[in-house]
């Protein structure tokens, strides 16, 4: 199989460290372009392309993307559509800042603390874990109340995951049940496997959502994830570099949490003239945060930073934005968890109103679209994440008439992504050797 389906509008190709600097892994091109068009075949969709000007890997895909349509024509010729399907190729160092956040809705948040691969969880490291509940797998297919959780905030689940357990106990086949006659037994049997099946879906998810919520008080998440919010999402250095550094200084804190933060800030001021990014890092060192991970922030830099992007990801402050914190704000306490929205959002916006710019995001080899489109599938190389199919979700819903499909070469959570990040920026990557190669990283 060359891809997995993971939500009704997202799929994966599985593949890990697609990129060596600033171009593909030798094999990871042909395996990115066997996957995106078995997509396009399974979907039955023969589009136009377009790609990000700025990423000469999107580009390369592109066309290696058309060449196999060109070649394999006559699988491609499907009915037309009044207006053709689009195809955009995106690249993941343009948005290096969606990767690293806390989530705090159902599917985003147990890939982040406990890791989803191919929906399958391992809960191995539960404290007092029972046997049959080791690995448990979540698929929105088989499991209604995951499919009805999935975008839902962790204040919703725990109000949701108390009624499923008072519906189970209603439902809870009582111990003097009177089984006297056989229509009796009948009753009892025939309702037994939903019994069971009901069961199976309440220990496991009352187990997950547990595990979550222990992991959150532990890691002190909520102050954490405050404080990454504001440096994705709000331009005042001073606040920040204070909120950074009271975390730093919180034992409680985890390494992964304090090297997520440091990196956060590195992104968002990385050229602002009284950072204090050194000091934050020397921090860090006095915390025993181990070698490889302070290596990790140099690494988002150089995966991420200013130099690399394409798109205007950290947009500077004008009234506009400043109206929009402040009506973000009067929205309720419980959004200065989700106030971020991904680059992804504004990109797929413009293109639903027609207004993504030819210039950023040209065609290959074809005229611009006149039409609107309809029907859109995102390619991101180098990775997507759930917080961005939370997007395509939303958008989907509030956009009669579009429908859009999310793809990346993996789904990401903060430590699959900073292995992506390693293996771009690691010693055998061409970015390094031309700046003189001044960092180099151990990879596993």
């Amino acid at each position: 199989l060359n891809f997995i389906a993971v939500n009704p509008h997202l799929f994966s190709l599985n593949l890990q460290g697609v990129t060596r600097g600033r171009s593909w892994e030798p094999s990871m091109l042909a395996r990115c372009t066997q996957g995106l068009t078995s997509v396009l075949l399974a979907l039955k969709k023969c589009p136009m392309i377009r790609y990000q000007l700025s990423s000469d890997m999107s580009k390369r895909l592109a066309e290696s993307v058309k060449q196999i349509i060109t070649k394999e024509y006559e699988l491609f010729d499907f009915r037309k559509t009044e207006v053709p399907p689009l195809l955009l190729i995106l690249d993941r160092s343009d948005d290096a800042i969606t990767p690293l956040l806390n989530q705090w809705t159902y599917q985003a948040m147990v890939h982040e603390l406990l890791g989803l691969n191919n929906n399958r969880i391992d809960l191995s490291r539960v404290p007092g874990i029972s046997k049959d509940l080791r690995e448990v797998v979540l698929s929105a297919e088989n499991d209604e109340f995951y499919a009805n959780n999935l975008y839902l905030n962790f204040g919703e689940i725990g109000t949701n995951i108390k009624n499923l357990m008072e519906d189970f106990q209603k439902k809870k086949p009582k111990g003097q049940q009177k089984l006297e006659s056989i229509s009796d037994m009948k009753a009892f049997v025939d309702n037994y496997p939903q019994f069971k099946k009901m069961s199976g879906t309440v220990s496991k998810h009352v187990t997950v959502v547990g595990e979550l919520s222990r992991l959150v008080s532990e890691r002190q998440l909520m102050e954490v994830s405050e404080v990454e919010q504001e440096l994705a999402c709000q331009n005042d250095h001073s606040s920040a570099q204070q909120n950074v550094r009271r975390l730093l200084q919180n034992p409680r804190v985890s390494e992964l949490d304090a090297v997520r933060l440091v990196m956060l800030y590195a992104l968002r001021y990385e050229r602002h003239s009284s950072s204090i990014l050194s000091s934050l890092m020397d921090e860090l060192s006095r915390r025993g945060v181990s070698e490889r991970h302070r290596r990790m922030v140099q690494a988002a830099v150089e995966y991420g930073g200013k130099r690399i992007r394409g798109s205007d990801l950290i947009t500077p402050t004008d009234a506009v934005s400043i109206t929009k914190q402040f009506f973000k704000g009067l929205k309720g306490v419980e959004n200065v968890y989700t106030q971020h929205q991904p680059l992804l959002h504004d990109t797929l916006d413009q293109m639903i109103k027609g207004r993504l710019k030819d210039s950023q995001f040209p065609y290959l080899g074809a005229s611009s679209l006149r039409d609107r489109p309809q029907d859109i599938l995102v390619f991101m190389i180098g990775g997507a994440t759930y917080e961005e199919a939370l997007t395509v979700y939303n958008l989907n819903r509030s956009t009669p008439g579009v429908r859009i499909v999310l793809g990346g070469s993996n789904i990401h959570n903060t430590k699959s992504f900073l292995e992506e990040v390693m293996s771009a920026t690691g010693p055998s990557s061409s970015s390094n050797r031309a700046h003189g190669g001044g960092f180099h990283s151990s990879r596993r």
